[in-house]
């Protein structure tokens, strides 16, 4: 790959995505649901995965099936065709986002690690992703300034993931505004998955812990947290990352049915898993996972020459799927 073009890319995804980043805060959010359609526009053509209403106007979250980018608008600026989610599948079949559901699908059987866990392959750098599960420790902010730091000379705003848990923005809207505030100022690029809205854990085993606990109900984990996200200007992407990366394969059928891809990681710095050429890195930023901030810290020391020489890079999660099922 072309570093020079990825460059290119990436400026091109921050024009696209600049207006769409932050939703408008919706304070009275109703009938927020899952409906599939076809959302036409002149030339452009989306895949529509909610709908909901507010203020008396119906909204919609909107999907760009080539570069996994989303955004809301009125329903009123489309021409609808309501589709079933096997329909969606079957019309953008060729797109690089049913392409990455099907794979993310091929990996359903798995108690632990399900969907993807690696992108952009072959190529120096990785794709960061941070989660923030619900927490009374403040965030640890050192990772994200640390980011800024080591890549503002060669990646301006440099890109990452944060899979955000609704418990964590409810109990820490200060540090939730901070984070946006990086993005205004153009510091950060973040794409922001769904990580459940209660994020349940017990002591029993993996197989009926986190959503695999009795009595989960799935509507409440995602859209609840989906609807909390746009009530904090939050616009939720297509992703999701299974609490404790735990799942079986029903309730990994269930999350793709929401038009959700499931997102792993080959490198949880905190289980001594190395971070190599292409992988999903995993820390948590919330304050309970000291050993994975102080591993992720000593990363960048060590890349320091590499990252100035942009022979290791930080990768944008949507475009490292777009390069790899282009």
């Amino acid at each position: 790959m072309n570093l020079s073009k990825v460059f290119q890319s990436s400026f091109l995804l921050i024009l696209f995505c600049s207006t769409t980043l932050f939703a408008q805060k919706f304070n009275s959010i109703k009938r927020y649901k899952v409906s599939f359609s076809i959302a036409s526009n002149n030339d452009e053509k989306l895949i529509a995965s909610r709908s909901f209403v507010s203020n008396n106007q119906k909204y919609l979250l909107l999907i760009n099936p080539q570069n996994f980018n989303t955004k809301i608008d009125l329903a009123s600026n489309y021409s609808l065709s309501a589709i079933a989610y096997s329909n969606v599948l079957a019309i953008f079949k060729n797109s690089p986002y049913v392409k990455s559901l099907l794979s993310a699908a091929s990996k359903d059987n798995q108690l632990q690690n399900a969907g993807i866990d690696h992108s952009i392959p072959n190529e120096m750098g990785i794709t960061l992703t941070i989660d923030l599960c619900p927490s009374h420790k403040p965030l640890d902010r050192v990772i994200f300034q640390s980011v800024f730091d080591e890549f503002k000379k060669i990646e301006q705003p440099a890109p990452l993931a944060i899979s955000v848990s609704g418990k964590w923005m409810l109990k820490h809207v200060d540090d939730l505004n901070w984070l946006k505030t990086l993005v205004d100022k153009k510091e950060l690029d973040i794409t922001w998955i769904n990580h459940s809205y209660n994020h349940e854990v017990n002591s029993l085993p993996l197989a009926e812990n986190f959503l695999l606990s009795a009595g989960t109900n799935l509507d409440v984990e995602v859209l609840e947290n989906e609807k909390l996200m746009l009530e904090n200007g939050l616009v939720p992407s297509v992703f999701f990352r299974f609490p404790g990366l735990v799942s079986d394969k029903n309730i990994a059928d269930k999350i793709e049915a929401y038009g959700l891809i499931p997102i792993g990681s080959d490198a949880w710095l905190a289980k001594g898993q190395q971070a190599n050429s292409g992988s999903i890195v995993l820390i948590h930023g919330n304050g309970n996972e000291e050993i994975g901030v102080k591993d992720f810290i000593q990363l960048l020391k060590t890349k320091q020459a590499d990252v100035k020489n942009k022979q290791w890079l930080l990768f944008d999660l949507r475009q490292g799927l777009e390069k790899e099922f282009e």
